[in-house]
């Protein structure tokens, strides 16, 4: 069936970019070319805050925006990017992913405000870097080791392990202080495990709380090391999944006493929707959690974005031997690269979303 209509892709970069950008010279031609296959003429908006406002004129005469910008793009927030998408969204024009969407979903808070949800794991909220400095101690002192995220970024920055270090792991009934000896791995690429002072610690997270910022605390999955599956999802659906079989934060191991060099991340394997072992998972997925997502934060379907992912570890096993899966990360501003199979099932997404209009 053919649709019509037209949809702006919305990505980085320079104005000669811009100026060169056809529909085969960037990674979503993929798309571009599906959505032509119904009927609907898509077109590339190559944006930069500096022409923020010729990429307006544009994509106010198209009838969707489907944008994939990172929530700091070079060294670019997105404030200036977020207004004009709402004006264009006001406007009657429907953009995915909307900023507002972005704020419920695509931060680190969703993991504190959902994990009552079957996907949560003990997670706390730090508002100001003295609540951390006060809160997080009593963490530490169970001996078990903690993740902390800053609510906005990506690639790994500000995201971190840490742990009692040392003589101070087995003294776990005392309050750690400023002085106590932690052992942190940034989870940025090529990071290695350190050891610091609590104190020092804490310093190095300051910045995270400037301008209104904050972090999330989540207990550490000891399953890590068995990798991470992301679920990727065009509005309801799960339309593939990716796996990936070491993280950023899986440990050094220990050999006659002296850490090695922890390994790196390895390749992301990208699966279709129906492959056999993530199909608990997959159920899990659409018919509890995220049903349940949008109940909690009031999300109706059409607003879910077109194109977004979750980051699954394994949890621990429950009574009957099963997996459980702990969210650690919900992906909605920039999901690229994904499986073939996300396609078809985006461009069909998309065209019923101009069918209904914005």
């Amino acid at each position: 069936m053919m649709h019509g209509g037209r949809v702006a892709i919305l990505y980085p970069g320079n104005l000669r970019t811009r100026r060169e950008a056809t529909a085969d010279n960037n990674r979503f031609s993929s798309i571009f070319h599906a959505l032509a296959g119904c009927g609907i003429h898509a077109e590339p908006a190559v944006y930069n805050d500096a022409f923020c406002d010729e990429v307006r004129r544009q994509v106010m005469d198209v009838d969707a925006v489907l944008v994939w910008i990172n929530p700091l793009q070079e060294g670019q927030g997105r404030r200036v990017l977020d207004a004009m998408l709402r004006e264009v969204a006001a406007a009657g024009i429907f953009v995915s992913t909307h900023p507002d969407i972005i704020q419920k979903i695509g931060t680190k808070d969703v993991l504190y405000h959902t994990r009552h949800l079957g996907w949560g794991c003990d997670t706390r909220l730090y508002l100001s870097i003295g609540q951390m400095r006060q809160e997080l101690p009593a963490q530490l002192t169970s001996g078990r080791s903690r993740v902390l995220k800053q609510y906005r970024g990506n690639g790994g920055s500000g995201v971190w392990k840490v742990e009692l270090a040392g003589n101070h792991a087995s003294t776990q009934a005392s309050w750690p202080a400023a002085e106590t000896r932690v052992r942190v791995r940034h989870a940025a690429k090529g990071s290695q495990d350190e050891e610091l002072s609590l104190s020092e610690f804490f310093a190095r997270c300051e910045p995270y709380f400037m301008a209104g910022g904050h972090m999330i605390d989540q207990a550490y999955q000891e399953r890590l090391p068995e990798g991470m599956v992301r679920c990727y999802l065009v509005h309801d659906r799960v339309a593939g999944f990716g796996h990936q079989a070491v993280n950023a934060l899986v440990p050094a191991t220990r050999r006659t006493g002296v850490d090695t060099v922890p390994p790196q991340p390895g390749p992301r394997l990208y699966h279709p929707p129906t492959q056999p072992e993530f199909q608990m998972l997959r159920q899990r997925v659409e018919r509890e959690w995220v049903p349940a997502l949008r109940e909690a934060l009031d999300i109706e379907i059409r607003s879910l974005p077109v194109l977004w992912d979750c980051d699954f570890l394994l949890g621990p096993k429950d009574e009957r031997g099963d997996d459980t899966f702990v969210l650690c990360e919900i992906n909605v501003s920039s999901v690229a690269p994904f499986p073939e199979s996300v396609v078809p099932y985006l461009a069909d997404a998309t065209a019923a979303q101009l069918e209904r209009g914005a």
